[in-house]
C-alpha cells in the first residue's frame, strides 16, 4: 500500500471497455466497411463514381506541442513552451485517393461550423461523383442536431473508442511535428495564419497526404 493523489475522472465520462472490445469494434468496421458504405449511400449512386474522404478537427492553441529536433548526442535541447490558453479549430478533411483536401479554420466547433466544412467539402468533390464522409460520432457530426449535408456527401460514423481508423489523427500527428511544435503562437492571428500555412504546406504534397491517409481496407468499388 502506499499513499497515493487521485487523479480527477470526469462525471461524464463514458465507461471504459476492454482492449479485447475495442479492437473487436475495429475488426468489424473494417471487415464490413464495403457493405457500411453501400448502406449509408442514395440509391442514385449507382453507377457513379463514389470518393472516400476523412474528415476530423483539431484544436490549435498556444499551449502548443513540443517535438523532437536533431541535437547533439547528450544534450536536451530547450524549445519555447507557452503557458496561454487562446485556440481555434482546424477542420480538415481529405480525400486519400485523390490526394486532395479541404482545411477551414474556425474559432468553434458547432454544428454551425461543420455545415460550413461540408459546404466546402461538397464543392471540392468531383463533378459527377459522390463522397462517403467517414467520421467520428460527436455531437456536431450527428444530422439530427441541425446538420446540412450536401446532397453530394453521405456521412459515415466511425464506432466509439476507436480514434485510430481515422487517418486525419495522423495528419494532425505530422502537421503537428513539422509545422505547429516549439513556437510561441502571439495571438489568434498568429494562430490562423500558422495553421493556413501548415494545411496549406499538406496541399502542397498529394503523393504524402495519400501515403499517410490511405487505408487498405477503405477502398471502395462502384
Amino acid at each position: 500500500m502506499r499513499y497515493a493523489l487521485p487523479h480527477r475522472k470526469h462525471g461524464s465520462r463514458r465507461p471504459e471497455i476492454s482492449e479485447r472490445v475495442r479492437k473487436q469494434l475495429a475488426s468489424v468496421f473494417q471487415g464490413d466497411f464495403p457493405a457500411l458504405v453501400t448502406a449509408v449511400l442514395p440509391p442514385e449512386a449507382v453507377g457513379k463514381p463514389i470518393e472516400v474522404w476523412r474528415q476530423h478537427e483539431a484544436r490549435i492553441g498556444q499551449r502548443g506541442t513540443l517535438a523532437r529536433v536533431w541535437a547533439e548526442g547528450g544534450s536536451r535541447p530547450p524549445a519555447p513552451k507557452d503557458c496561454r490558453s487562446s485556440w481555434a479549430y482546424l477542420f480538415g478533411a481529405v480525400c486519400p485517393a485523390r490526394g486532395t483536401g479541404v482545411g477551414l479554420m474556425l474559432p468553434y466547433a458547432n454544428a454551425g461550423a461543420m455545415n460550413v466544412h461540408l459546404a466546402e467539402i461538397g464543392r471540392e468533390v468531383a463533378p459527377g461523383a459522390l463522397a462517403v464522409l467517414v467520421l467520428d460520432g460527436t455531437g456536431w457530426h450527428q444530422t439530427g442536431g441541425g446538420l446540412r449535408v450536401p446532397a453530394n456527401i453521405s456521412l459515415l460514423h466511425l464506432p466509439p473508442y476507436v480514434p485510430e481508423l481515422n487517418p486525419v489523427e495522423n495528419l494532425w500527428a505530422f502537421l503537428r511535428g513539422n509545422m505547429l511544435s516549439n513556437r510561441i503562437l502571439a495571438d489568434n492571428n498568429t494562430i490562423l495564419n500558422a495553421c493556413c500555412e501548415a494545411w496549406n504546406w499538406l496541399m502542397q504534397q498529394p503523393k504524402r497526404i495519400t501515403s499517410i491517409a490511405s487505408r487498405h481496407w477503405a477502398q471502395v468499388n462502384q
